[in-house]
């Protein structure tokens, strides 16, 4: 799934330019789903935290049954080797990612004797500063852990997403504000969210229901370093139509401002601004 361009794909040891193809038409990973992935980007020279989403896409692959194979600073130094054939300002998307490659006798449960493993490197701008999305309800919501692998970032949890996407989108709205099963805010289709309200920022508890990121984890002790005041907590689909700003928080563009949820239209406010600046001060600086 090439997105980007100037691809360069580290399988089997090494490095090779191009998409390269991974996977066997029989490897469980194909026909049965158990892949996951990580995102880290590369921008300006910067990779903020690189380490992190190596960890993650080996506790994610733990809780899919996969065994990882590679440990996380060995990881962070192969992303780095296949970095140098970059531009020092390229805009690179980073994704390392396992898959089980055999099953056990039911062929159901994947096999702890093969993992596949591959990194992807391909260019993706980031979006402008001035980028934008507008939200609307999906009948869709995020699973329970007892339903899914929500503890994982799995690539058989994305045809979900696909669902919120198409249904919003067909009503107009760029993204989908998504519910957990009790009905309460979860995230966005794609991303964390955060609303602002009399200068009080806050984000849905991380309940299990949903991936609580990196970047999010980074927005926040940013803004409470800076002294702003951030609350995890419980959130409805009112709280958001009473905020004063709203922005999604994801490794892909980090900051996204939010304009309209529903009938509801937002400013791009001072603390979605802020938030970003804060995020790529902290990145120069660590």
């Amino acid at each position: 799934m090439a997105t980007g361009k100037n691809i360069r794909t580290y399988f089997n040891g090494t490095w090779h330019d191009g998409d390269l193809p991974v996977m066997r038409a029989a490897d469980h990973g194909s026909w049965l789903g158990s892949s996951v992935f990580d995102g880290a980007r590369f921008v300006n020279g910067l990779i903020p935290d690189l380490d992190l989403h190596c960890e993650r896409v080996n506790q994610s692959a733990r809780a899919l049954m996969i065994t990882p194979t590679v440990d996380t600073n060995t990881m962070v130094e192969i992303v780095k080797e296949g970095l140098r054939a970059y531009a020092p300002g390229a805009a690179v998307y980073i994704r390392p990612m396992y898959w089980a490659i055999h099953g056990d006798a039911s062929a159901i449960m994947p096999a702890p004797d093969a993992t596949g493993f591959a990194i992807c490197l391909e260019e993706i701008p980031m979006a402008p500063d001035t980028a934008s999305v507008t939200l609307g309800r999906t009948r869709f919501r995020r699973p329970v852990l007892e339903d899914a692998v929500v503890n994982a970032k799995a690539g058989c949890l994305y045809p979900n997403n696909a669902r919120m996407l198409a249904d919003v989108r067909a009503r107009g709205f760029g993204n989908a504000l998504v519910a957990d099963a009790l009905g309460n805010v979860a995230e966005s289709a794609t991303a964390n969210v955060f609303m602002v309200r009399d200068g009080v920022v806050q984000t849905p508890v991380a309940n299990g229901t949903f991936l609580a990121g990196i970047t999010r984890a980074r927005h926040i002790a940013n803004l409470r370093a800076d002294g702003v005041e951030v609350q995890e907590c419980v959130l409805g689909f009112q709280d958001f139509a009473e905020a004063d700003e709203v922005f999604l928080s994801g490794n892909m563009n980090k900051v996204t401002a939010v304009t309209g949820f529903e009938d509801i239209s937002y400013q791009t406010g001072p603390m979605t601004k802020r938030v970003r600046e804060l995020y790529w001060d902290w990145a120069a600086s660590s």
